[in-house]
């Protein structure tokens, strides 16, 4: 009876009711778009890094876990590193920042190719004219590119000679030398991905170089990709903080602005409630049923308009970035969406509870 009661006191006002119910789903779905792109991007640069096939990752002094200060670094730091013990290979790479996430990387395909064997080509092939320019397929389906198209990147006009398959190194890449010129960093590259003859041992050639090269930001790849999660990303991790702080303040007013409004176009019902002996726990529960409801049902929609946005930044946003789904943020989203109504929904379970049953009932 109870539950038959919330459903028609909802079904009153639809349009209210529908509204609520989309500004929680607004909410929810805010919250899971941030974190799935977050994870998604992490996740998709760790896939690229293990694609490499390296062991080691030899980074500049000063550098971040997702970004490099350019090329700070000789070229001919390779050749040097190739004399270590127990160094099969070394091959360096230029990485140079283009707008939100993208870099535009610089590389050797022929050393590339000792490293792991190469890119594998779904469309067209490596690089021949200094102009020519490679991207992954993930890369070229968002900017519609094909084999032979041309694309404006740091001031200069490339052709696209081919498209890859996603998950070595980056999504757009180039000549080293080319890239080295055009930015101004003759005979510099930005890290070196280090090949040794036992991966058991990378841990121990790591500690070694570091007493050599003091300073240096040096990672058995292992440990590196482990360092790409929303935890490890500080800046990240507060963003999100302050993200669902938001979320969970838009809740609160909304849930609060709808509930208020209900208890006052219901203070005669109240009242009529209370007349007939309905407790102040019998209305606080109705009420608070009220507002799980509009909760539950809000998460739900939330969740499939997550959908939407994946959708969306698949196809219509311009942006290298994933968009991933993070099934274990849906009770979080959820959870996070019911306590910002119920909080909205104290203030006007309170008024409702302490409405004097005489004016209620005179109420108009």
């Amino acid at each position: 009876m109870l539950n038959k009661l919330i459903f028609a006191n909802l079904g009153h006002r639809p349009v209210r009711t529908l509204l609520s119910v989309l500004a929680i789903a607004v909410e929810v779905t805010m919250i899971l778009t941030l974190v799935g792109v977050s994870y998604g991007t992490l996740d998709g640069t760790a896939d690229r890094a293990r694609g490499v096939g390296a062991d080691i990752l030899f980074r500049p002094p000063g550098s971040s876990v997702i970004g490099l200060s350019s090329a700070p670094m000789s070229d001919k730091l390779p050749s040097v590193l190739m004399k270590e013990p127990h160094v099969t290979f070394a091959m360096g790479t230029m990485v140079q920042p283009l707008s939100g996430f993208d870099t535009i990387n610089g590389l050797d395909l022929e050393e590339f190719r000792k490293l792991n064997g190469g890119f594998h080509f779904l469309q067209g092939g490596p690089p021949v004219s200094d102009d020519d320019v490679i991207v992954d397929e993930f890369y070229a389906q968002q900017k519609h590119l094909h084999v032979g198209d041309t694309i404006e990147l740091i001031n200069h006009t490339w052709k696209v000679s081919g498209i890859f398959q996603s998950g070595k190194l980056a999504r757009i890449c180039v000549k080293l030398p080319v890239l080295q010129v055009l930015t101004g960093n003759p005979g510099h590259i930005s890290q070196v991905y280090i090949k040794v003859d036992d991966p058991g041992r990378a841990q121990e050639m790591v500690d070694a170089l570091r007493l050599k090269y003091p300073g240096y930001q040096i990672y058995t790849m292992e440990y590196f990709t482990s360092l790409l999660s929303i935890n490890s990303v500080g800046l990240l991790k507060n963003f999100i903080g302050v993200v669902i702080g938001i979320a969970v303040v838009v809740g609160f007013i909304v849930v609060f602005m709808a509930m208020y409004t209900a208890v006052l176009e219901r203070t005669r019902e109240i009242g009529i409630l209370k007349a007939v002996g309905g407790s102040s726990g019998l209305i606080l529960n109705i009420l608070f049923r009220e507002t799980l409801l509009l909760a539950l049902l809000g998460s739900v929609l939330g969740i499939a308009l997550t959908y939407g946005t994946q959708w969306l930044m698949k196809h219509v946003v311009m942006a290298s970035l994933v968009q991933e789904t993070v099934y274990g943020w849906w009770p979080i989203a959820t959870g996070i969406a019911i306590v910002g109504a119920l909080l909205g929904a104290i203030v006007p379970g309170v008024k409702a509870v302490k409405q004097d049953v005489t004016e209620a009932l005179s109420y108009e």
